[in-house]
């Protein structure tokens, strides 16, 4: 009970925030951009509020820009803290607002961060609903990320770039798993860079973009997952070493 009301009291405080930043804090603009500020300030569900929203913050930023700017980064934190899905409706986003290289820059940062922010509060509240919930999928991570110990860092990569498990799930477990956190800090950082590349360069044509298909051809897939193999070579290479180490030893 007290984990959940620990957790209850952070992501009270962080809707809070948020509400208060869009709603109280905002530069005014007049009753009819209060209006429409209203109808298309909510998280976006579909290509169509996406394009509308991006269409109403494109102009505003005109005029307000380190208040879109902030708006931004608090909204993607708060999605990416609490694994909340979505995260490629922001990147999309990001690259619509902020052109194609800051836009990357922007969400490789934020996604790291707010993996990371995910990664504590589940440390500090999560672990045990988490074992609950998912007993089966946090036993089978567990004997991989044994497996692999000796190269973690390269299996985290391979999880991010080829992602069998969801990234929530992976930012959740983490801590009961036992990965340091700069390990996951990075690899977050790393393995999740192609994917946020994709999905802003694709958002600074969002007016172009007819369904979040055109995002990924089949050649982009296939060298996403080129990618990931890449990533797992080194992995393999360091791991066969130390078995032969041990075996030497022996």
């Amino acid at each position: 009970m007290r984990s959940l009301s620990g957790f209850l009291v952070v992501f009270g405080s962080a809707t809070f925030y948020l509400y208060v930043l869009s709603t109280r804090m905002r530069p005014g603009r007049g009753e009819q951009a209060e209006r429409l500020f209203y109808r298309s300030l909510v998280f976006p569900s579909d290509l169509e509020e996406l394009k509308e929203m991006a269409d109403f913050l494109r102009h505003y930023k005109s005029e307000h820009q380190p208040y879109v700017m902030l708006l931004f980064c608090s909204a993607y934190l708060y999605k990416q803290t609490f694994a909340i899905p979505g995260s490629s409706f922001l990147n999309l986003l990001g690259g619509a607002l902020f052109g194609p290289w800051l836009g990357l820059f922007l969400c490789s940062t934020l996604t790291s961060l707010g993996a990371t922010f995910c990664f504590l509060l589940s440390s500090a509240f999560g672990k045990q609903m988490v074992v609950v919930y998912f007993p089966d999928k946090v036993s089978m991570l567990q004997n991989k990320v044994e497996e692999n110990r000796s190269s973690l860092f390269f299996f985290l990569l391979f999880l991010r770039l080829f992602p069998m498990t969801p990234n929530w799930f992976l930012n959740l477990t983490s801590p009961i798993l036992n990965i340091p956190v700069g390990q996951f800090f990075f690899s977050v950082l790393i393995g999740l860079l192609p994917y946020n590349f994709i999905c802003v360069q694709t958002g600074s044509i969002l007016s172009q973009l007819n369904s979040l298909d055109d995002m990924f051809s089949w050649v982009t897939l296939f060298k996403l997952l080129a990618i990931a193999l890449a990533a797992l070579i080194p992995g393999t290479i360091v791991k066969r070493f130390s078995l032969q180490d041990v075996g030497h030893k022996k």
